[in-house]
Protein backbone atom coordinates (compact mmCIF):
# COMPACT_ATOMS: atom_id res chain seq x y z
CA UNK A 1 0.00 0.00 0.00
CA UNK A 2 1.57 3.67 -0.91
CA UNK A 3 2.00 5.86 2.24
CA UNK A 4 -0.09 8.63 2.78
CA UNK A 5 2.83 11.43 2.55
CA UNK A 6 3.32 9.85 -0.92
CA UNK A 7 -0.06 10.33 -2.17
CA UNK A 8 -0.44 13.83 -0.60
CA UNK A 9 2.94 14.68 -2.46
CA UNK A 10 1.77 13.20 -5.86
CA UNK A 11 -1.50 15.11 -6.09
CA UNK A 12 0.50 18.44 -4.64
CA UNK A 13 2.89 17.81 -7.79
CA UNK A 14 0.11 17.19 -10.22
CA UNK A 15 -2.09 20.18 -9.12
CA UNK A 16 1.37 22.42 -9.61
CA UNK A 17 1.97 20.44 -12.93
CA UNK A 18 -1.87 21.18 -14.19
CA UNK A 19 -1.26 24.50 -12.98
CA UNK A 20 1.58 25.21 -14.74
CA UNK A 21 0.34 23.83 -18.24
CA UNK A 22 -2.78 26.32 -17.82
CA UNK A 23 -0.29 29.39 -17.26
CA UNK A 24 1.99 28.32 -20.15
CA UNK A 25 -0.90 27.94 -22.42
CA UNK A 26 -2.42 31.56 -21.07
CA UNK A 27 0.78 32.81 -21.88
CA UNK A 28 1.23 31.11 -25.25
CA UNK A 29 -2.17 32.43 -26.16
CA UNK A 30 -1.87 35.90 -25.55
CA UNK A 31 1.83 35.75 -27.32
CA UNK A 32 -0.31 34.46 -30.21
CA UNK A 33 -2.54 36.79 -30.20
CA UNK A 34 -0.03 40.08 -29.76
CA UNK A 35 1.69 38.67 -33.35
CA UNK A 36 -1.59 38.42 -35.32
CA UNK A 37 -2.29 42.07 -34.21
CA UNK A 38 1.23 43.54 -34.61
CA UNK A 39 1.06 41.82 -38.53
CA UNK A 40 -2.76 43.69 -39.13
CA UNK A 41 -0.97 46.83 -38.18
CA UNK A 42 2.51 46.46 -40.04
CA UNK A 43 2.48 48.86 -43.42
CA UNK A 44 2.61 46.73 -46.50
CA UNK A 45 4.43 49.47 -48.26
CA UNK A 46 8.23 48.73 -48.13
CA UNK A 47 10.55 51.58 -46.79
CA UNK A 48 11.54 54.30 -49.31
CA UNK A 49 15.03 53.63 -50.72
CA UNK A 50 16.61 56.42 -52.78
CA UNK A 51 16.73 55.65 -56.01
CA UNK A 52 20.16 55.12 -57.61
CA UNK A 53 21.42 58.79 -58.89
CA UNK A 54 24.94 59.37 -60.86
CA UNK A 55 27.83 60.48 -58.64
CA UNK A 56 31.51 61.12 -60.09
CA UNK A 57 33.92 60.12 -57.90
CA UNK A 58 37.41 61.86 -58.50
CA UNK A 59 39.73 58.46 -57.84
CA UNK A 60 43.84 58.65 -57.41
CA UNK A 61 46.22 56.66 -58.56
CA UNK A 62 49.63 56.50 -57.22
CA UNK A 63 51.38 54.74 -60.33
CA UNK A 64 51.24 57.66 -62.18
CA UNK A 65 50.12 60.66 -59.15
CA UNK A 66 47.19 61.26 -61.37
CA UNK A 67 43.40 61.79 -60.22
CA UNK A 68 40.60 60.66 -63.37
CA UNK A 69 36.91 60.76 -62.96
CA UNK A 70 34.78 57.79 -62.04
CA UNK A 71 31.03 57.81 -62.34
CA UNK A 72 28.84 54.87 -60.47
CA UNK A 73 25.29 55.14 -59.97
CA UNK A 74 24.67 55.26 -56.13
CA UNK A 75 21.68 55.30 -53.65
CA UNK A 76 22.09 58.93 -52.31
CA UNK A 77 20.41 60.58 -49.13
CA UNK A 78 18.59 64.29 -50.23
CA UNK A 79 20.36 65.93 -46.80
CA UNK A 80 23.19 67.53 -49.25
CA UNK A 81 25.90 66.87 -45.88
CA UNK A 82 24.37 63.47 -45.78
CA UNK A 83 25.22 63.11 -49.80
CA UNK A 84 28.68 64.34 -49.17
CA UNK A 85 29.41 61.97 -46.27
CA UNK A 86 28.04 58.96 -48.61
CA UNK A 87 29.54 60.45 -51.58
CA UNK A 88 33.16 60.20 -50.01
CA UNK A 89 32.39 57.27 -48.24
CA UNK A 90 32.39 55.02 -51.97
CA UNK A 91 35.51 57.05 -52.64
CA UNK A 92 37.06 55.52 -49.76
CA UNK A 93 35.49 52.43 -50.23
CA UNK A 94 37.54 51.93 -53.01
CA UNK A 95 40.82 53.13 -52.01
CA UNK A 96 40.16 50.44 -49.42
CA UNK A 97 39.28 47.83 -51.83
CA UNK A 98 41.63 44.99 -52.78
CA UNK A 99 44.01 46.21 -55.68
CA UNK A 100 43.07 49.59 -55.20
CA UNK A 101 45.67 52.21 -57.18
CA UNK A 102 45.92 54.26 -54.32
CA UNK A 103 46.09 51.53 -50.65
CA UNK A 104 44.13 53.67 -47.94
CA UNK A 105 42.80 51.28 -45.19
CA UNK A 106 39.50 52.45 -43.43
CA UNK A 107 36.87 52.93 -45.89
CA UNK A 108 33.21 54.80 -45.70
CA UNK A 109 33.53 54.47 -41.97
CA UNK A 110 36.40 56.60 -42.34
CA UNK A 111 34.18 59.62 -42.25
CA UNK A 112 32.37 61.00 -39.86
CA UNK A 113 30.24 64.05 -40.98
CA UNK A 114 30.70 66.40 -43.75
CA UNK A 115 29.50 70.15 -42.81
CA UNK A 116 27.90 72.75 -45.08
CA UNK A 117 28.78 76.01 -44.47
CA UNK A 118 28.33 79.50 -46.30
CA UNK A 119 32.02 79.99 -47.28
CA UNK A 120 32.32 82.76 -45.81
CA UNK A 121 32.52 81.08 -42.32
CA UNK A 122 34.72 79.74 -40.47
CA UNK A 123 35.74 76.00 -39.82
CA UNK A 124 35.50 76.57 -35.89
CA UNK A 125 31.86 76.71 -36.04
CA UNK A 126 30.98 73.36 -37.54
CA UNK A 127 31.66 71.33 -34.50
CA UNK A 128 29.53 70.82 -31.78
CA UNK A 129 27.29 73.29 -32.00
CA UNK A 130 26.35 73.33 -35.78
CA UNK A 131 23.30 69.82 -35.34
CA UNK A 132 23.31 66.95 -38.29
CA UNK A 133 25.04 66.66 -41.25
CA UNK A 134 23.51 69.00 -43.64
CA UNK A 135 21.48 71.10 -41.64
CA UNK A 136 23.82 74.39 -42.16
CA UNK A 137 23.69 74.17 -45.43
CA UNK A 138 19.87 74.74 -45.47
CA UNK A 139 20.14 78.25 -44.66
CA UNK A 140 23.08 78.75 -47.41
CA UNK A 141 21.47 76.74 -50.33
CA UNK A 142 22.55 79.49 -53.03
CA UNK A 143 25.63 80.06 -52.30
CA UNK A 144 29.31 79.17 -52.10
CA UNK A 145 29.98 76.64 -49.66
CA UNK A 146 32.73 75.28 -47.65
CA UNK A 147 32.35 72.05 -45.95
CA UNK A 148 33.96 70.45 -43.12
CA UNK A 149 35.11 67.01 -43.61
CA UNK A 150 35.57 65.48 -40.22
CA UNK A 151 38.07 62.10 -40.75
CA UNK A 152 38.01 59.36 -37.93
CA UNK A 153 41.63 59.66 -36.08
CA UNK A 154 41.75 55.57 -36.70
CA UNK A 155 41.88 56.84 -40.54
CA UNK A 156 44.36 59.46 -40.15
CA UNK A 157 46.73 56.25 -37.99
CA UNK A 158 46.46 53.97 -40.77
CA UNK A 159 47.42 56.06 -43.92
CA UNK A 160 50.14 55.69 -45.53
CA UNK A 161 53.04 58.66 -44.96
CA UNK A 162 54.03 60.46 -47.79
CA UNK A 163 53.45 63.78 -49.92
CA UNK A 164 52.47 62.46 -52.62
CA UNK A 165 50.00 59.81 -51.34
CA UNK A 166 48.57 62.27 -48.63
CA UNK A 167 48.40 65.21 -51.32
CA UNK A 168 46.28 62.77 -53.74
CA UNK A 169 43.93 61.92 -50.71
CA UNK A 170 43.37 65.38 -49.95
CA UNK A 171 42.64 66.47 -53.79
CA UNK A 172 40.70 63.60 -54.81
CA UNK A 173 37.96 64.67 -51.75
CA UNK A 174 37.94 68.27 -52.48
CA UNK A 175 37.57 67.30 -56.50
CA UNK A 176 34.90 64.87 -55.71
CA UNK A 177 33.14 67.30 -53.41
CA UNK A 178 33.35 69.98 -55.58
CA UNK A 179 32.12 67.39 -58.88
CA UNK A 180 29.12 66.22 -57.39
CA UNK A 181 28.02 69.73 -55.15
CA UNK A 182 29.33 72.38 -57.44
CA UNK A 183 28.70 75.28 -54.41
CA UNK A 184 31.25 74.06 -52.65
CA UNK A 185 34.17 76.32 -53.36
CA UNK A 186 36.45 75.37 -50.23
CA UNK A 187 37.15 72.27 -48.19
CA UNK A 188 38.77 71.92 -44.42
CA UNK A 189 39.73 69.05 -42.60
CA UNK A 190 38.96 68.10 -38.79
CA UNK A 191 40.06 64.55 -37.38
CA UNK A 192 37.71 63.72 -34.76
CA UNK A 193 35.83 67.07 -34.42
CA UNK A 194 39.65 69.11 -33.59
CA UNK A 195 42.14 70.64 -36.20
CA UNK A 196 45.29 68.61 -36.82
CA UNK A 197 47.98 70.04 -38.02
CA UNK A 198 49.03 67.31 -40.91
CA UNK A 199 47.42 64.39 -42.06
CA UNK A 200 50.16 61.20 -41.62
CA UNK A 201 53.24 63.91 -41.46
CA UNK A 202 53.19 66.01 -44.48
CA UNK A 203 50.31 67.51 -45.94
CA UNK A 204 49.00 70.76 -44.27
CA UNK A 205 45.52 70.35 -42.32
CA UNK A 206 45.20 73.26 -40.40
CA UNK A 207 44.73 75.17 -44.09
CA UNK A 208 41.48 75.87 -46.12
CA UNK A 209 41.96 74.09 -49.56
CA UNK A 210 39.86 75.36 -52.77
CA UNK A 211 38.09 72.57 -54.27
CA UNK A 212 40.47 72.01 -57.77
CA UNK A 213 43.35 73.36 -56.72
CA UNK A 214 46.54 71.17 -57.72
CA UNK A 215 48.70 70.96 -55.09
CA UNK A 216 48.73 71.31 -51.51
CA UNK A 217 51.01 73.00 -49.01
CA UNK A 218 53.34 70.17 -47.28
CA UNK A 219 54.50 70.67 -44.03
CA UNK A 220 57.98 68.92 -42.21
CA UNK A 221 56.80 68.14 -38.80
CA UNK A 222 54.95 65.06 -37.69
CA UNK A 223 51.26 64.33 -36.66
Amino acid sequence: MIPRHQVVIFAILLAASLAMAGVLWHLRDRAHKRLLESESTTPTQAPEVSSPEQATLEVASDADSSITPRILELPLPQSPGARARSVLGKLLDLYAAPGSRHPVPGGAGSVSEVFLLPAASTAASAPGGSGPAGSPASAADSQDQLAVVDLTAAFVAGHPSGIETETLTVLSICDTLAANQPRIKKVRFLVDGKPRATLAGHVDLTRTYLAGETAPTATGGQP
